[in-house]
This record gives C-alpha cells, structure tokens and sequence, in this order.
C-alpha cells in the first residue's frame, strides 16, 4: 500500500494507513444492514457455531424448508412430532414476520429464540457474503471489559446463558432439541474463544464511561435476569440491550474520530492552533461521551446522518495525514491507547510546517469532493452505516400491518403512518424494561428517575427530566408498572426494579 493507492481509492479494503486500522477509534468489522434479530442471530453463530459462516445460513434454510415439505408427504417415526405440526412450528410459531420489502423472496425467517434457529435464518444479507454483527458485539466485549480476562470471562458467561439448559422454560428445551434432530453434521455448538485485543490498556478503560464499558455490564444484568422469565421474554430483553449498545458504540467511534480530526486539522490551518498536553485532556476532549447523540422525541435520522458523515471525512483527513507522514519518514505511535492518541496529535503539531509544504489540506479537499456521495451517504460505507443505525434501531416495518406490534425491543420509531414519517427516539416497552432493570440491578428497593437518564446517557442518550411526566416514556413507565410517584422524588417518579424478587 502506498499514499497513492489510498487517494486513488480510499474505501478500499487495506486501503487505510495501518497505524489507523489498528487504532482503537476504528470500526470494525465495517457495519452494514441488520436489525435487532439479525445481530443477536449473528451471535449465536459468533459464540457457539464456529463453522457456520454467513453465507451458509440461506442455504441450510433453504434446506430445512424442503425437508419439512419433504417430510409431509411420510408418516412421523415413532415418538416423534407430525410433519404437519413441525411446519406449523417453522411456519407460524418461531416465524419472524417479514418486511414489506421481501414479500417476493423465499427464504426461512425465524426468531432466534434458541441457538439452532440461527444455523437457517437471521443473515445480514440473503447472497452474497454477508458481514456477521455478532463479531462487532465481540469486539464490544473486548473493548468494555475491564481487561482481556475479564472479557473472555463475560464471553463465557454470555454463551452459557444464550445456550439452552435445565433452568430455560419447557417449550424452549423442546424446541431446541426438535431442531438438533435436524441438525446438519458439521455444525456443533461449543463455545468461541475470545483472543485478546491488543491495546486499548485495562488503565485506560478505567479512566472514562463509554457506551462498550456500559452494554458490558448491562450484559451481565440481563444475564442475572435471565431466571425471571421464559426464554422468548428474556430474549426480548437482551436483544433491545444488543441493539442500543452496537449502535451506540458505532456512534461513540464516529465522534471520537471526528474530535480527533478537529483537533489535528485546527493544528494544520493554524499555527496557534493546541493539542492536548496530557492524557486527562485527551479524555475529557476526544474520548468522554460528553455530547448527547440521540434526543427523546427528536428526529433521529438527521443526527444519525451527522455523524455518519463527518466519520467519514475524519476518516480521509487522519488517512490522509498518517500517509503523508509515511512518506516524509516520520514514525507515527500506535494509536491503541490514549497516549498513543496524544502522541498522534503532538507530532502533527510538531511535523506542521512538513505536512502543509506537502498539499495535505488541498489533497484533502480534492479527495472530499471527489468521495461526496459517499460522504453524503448517498452511497458506499456511508448508506451502509445509515442502514446500520437505522434498521438496527427501529422498530420494524412488517409487511403485515396486524404484525407491527411484534417488534417490541426498539429505540426509533416513524412518527406518524405516512411512509416518509420522522424516526424518533422512542423506547419501545422490552427496551423500557430492559434499560430500567439494567440500572436498577445493582441496588435494592425504588431508585430516582435520575439514575434512568443517567444510565441512557451513557449510552449518549438524552431525555428532558422535567417534561418526563407528560412524555411517551412516562406513560410506558406507569403502563409498565416501573415507577412510583413521589412528590419528593426527582420529576415526582421513583423506579421501581422489574425483577427485584
């Protein structure tokens, strides 16, 4: 790879200086379209089938649906279920209802309520080689644990719960082992091992809250939750907790990336331009969620766009740098740790005068107007993080209208019926129950309202406290049972845990 390369295309796979792609602010695997069931699908796959490639999903469905058609036309064995009553269990049962915009297409959609269901269903894409999100959760783990034990520890723990065992309810056991029957060989589950991730220091990750550190210990609540309710109750639960935190963290990437451009860029346009002098002001002006990225009631999209493109112009411009300081032979640290970052932003400061004799910034605004659909996300890696962020998030859109209420897990969902209605912030009632047991868990007896807005800040979520009463989240509060009204409390509410016994 070379300068050149990167400027004749700089999208490309391998095409980005590598001191960048091992950054801790990069984002990968590259996030493209999935929803809610399609990342907790991928998971399974990432935790338990090891051999099971994405790509392979639509086929072993294809499979299954042919042998189910297959075996209609035979008498059951002994001891076993009727055909007929196998396909009303594939095809009305465990069904994922589908969206308007694959009414034409044939392939099995399952909810991934047992590890099995996602040998046949749940890929991002239907050909192809489509990217597996259960990777992107992995290396959410590893980026969010305290340290690299701490990480496969709560890998560890997150297969044994997804895994199906004496404590999940009988129709759960059931199903999973009518669907082992007809397992293909080759494809075992066993628990996926979780290498270390090669930067981004324990003491680092405990200097600052981050949307990675907060899903890790909302994983360990759910988790603790887990002997509260049946297997399809629970699911709900956690998968709402894997929508906001992949997402989340795909945000939190985009700011970080674009605070460290401002900075790098401020220092090439002008010579009194500063640069963090220690690695606290790192911190509090490059890593610490300091802004709000989502905002109750709001708009979501605009925002979603926001980021997403100014990611991708903080991605040209620190490739562009990092590739010009390549070529003029400077040594650039590993950007894995804060230090490294501040290392990073200290020797542009210093190798100033250089860069600007080299074109940089003119480079760089002929690059930016060459790659501005992109950017725009109008196409490429940025409609792929729009799709990513969006569908992730929302709730989803079922060609059978009667089917809208099955999605109950969302964080955005379109003002009104009008096909070009507004997304906006919303919790639906899983994600109410979710976020509040997640910050109730650790405490015993109701807690202020306050400890909510906390919590979903750290996720970079805001709400406004006071109009709380009247709003779309106190209504699903009092409807949930989840809240007490107090006078004395903060907004007049005190939550109240969902599973405190």
């Amino acid at each position: 790879m070379s300068e050149q390369e990167f400027l004749k295309e700089p999208w490309g796979q391998g095409k980005s200086h590598q001191a960048f792609e091992k950054s801790m602010f990069n984002i990968r695997p590259a996030p493209e379209f999935s929803t809610g069931e399609v990342v907790l699908s991928s998971l399974y796959r990432a935790s338990g089938f090891r051999d099971v490639s994405e790509k392979q999903v639509k086929g072993l469905g294809d499979e299954l649906s042919k042998a189910a058609d297959k075996a209609k036309k035979k008498d059951a064995t002994v001891g076993a279920i009727q055909p007929d009553t196998w396909r009303t269990v594939l095809d009305r049962l465990v069904q994922s209802p589908k969206v308007s915009q694959q009414s034409s297409k044939r392939f099995m959609s399952l909810s991934p309520v047992v590890p099995d269901t996602a040998l046949y269903s749940g890929a991002a894409r239907l050909s192809g080689n489509p990217w597996n999100p259960g990777q992107l959760v992995k290396r959410i783990v590893q980026m969010g644990a305290s340290s690299d034990e701490a990480a496969a520890k709560a890998w560890q723990h997150l297969h044994e719960a997804l895994d199906v065992g004496t404590t999940d309810d009988v129709w759960a056991r059931w199903l999973q082992e009518e669907f082992e029957l007809r397992r293909k060989a080759g494809a075992e589950w066993q628990p996926t091992a979780l290498p270390a991730l090669g930067g981004f220091p324990p003491a680092d990750r405990s200097r600052f809250q981050y949307p990675a550190k907060q899903f890790v210990a909302d994983l360990d609540g759910i988790i603790q939750a887990k002997p509260a309710m049946t297997r399809r109750q629970w699911i709900s639960l956690l998968e709402a907790v894997l929508r906001l935190g992949t997402v989340s963290h795909v945000l939190w990437l985009c700011d970080v990336n674009d605070r460290i451009w401002k900075i790098a860029r401020a220092v090439l346009e002008s010579d009194g331009a500063k640069v963090p002098v220690s690695e606290d002001e790192v911190v509090s002006q490059v890593l610490s969620v300091k802004k709000r990225m989502l905002s109750f009631g709001h708009p979501a999209i605009p925002m979603l766009r926001d980021y997403t493109s100014k990611y991708l112009s903080a991605r040209l411009g620190l490739n562009r740098v990092l590739w010009a300081l390549d070529e003029m032979k400077i040594p650039v640290a590993n950007l894995d740790s804060i230090s490294g970052i501040r290392a990073f932003l200290t020797t542009v400061k210093a190798r100033r005068k250089g860069l600007v004799d080299a074109g940089v910034i003119e480079s760089l605004n002929e690059l930016s107007d060459r790659e501005t659909r992109t950017i725009t996300c109008k196409k490429g890696i940025g409609a792929n993080l729009m799709e990513f962020a969006q569908y992730t998030l929302g709730q989803r859109q079922t060609m059978d209208e009667t089917l809208r209420g099955y999605d109950q897990g969302y964080f955005l969902r379109k003002r009104g019926a009008a096909r070009n209605a507004a997304w906006v912030l919303a919790l639906g009632p899983a994600s109410v129950l979710a976020m509040t047991h997640c910050c109730l868990h650790e405490v015993k007896g109701p807690r202020s309202v306050q400890r909510l807005a906390k919590h979903l800040g750290s996720y970079g979520i805001e709400f406004d406290l006071h109009g709380l009463n009247d709003s779309d989240l106190g209504r699903q509060l009092r409807m949930l049972g989840l809240v007490l009204d107090s006078p004395d409390a903060e907004s007049g509410m005190l939550l109240v845990p969902p599973f405190a016994n």
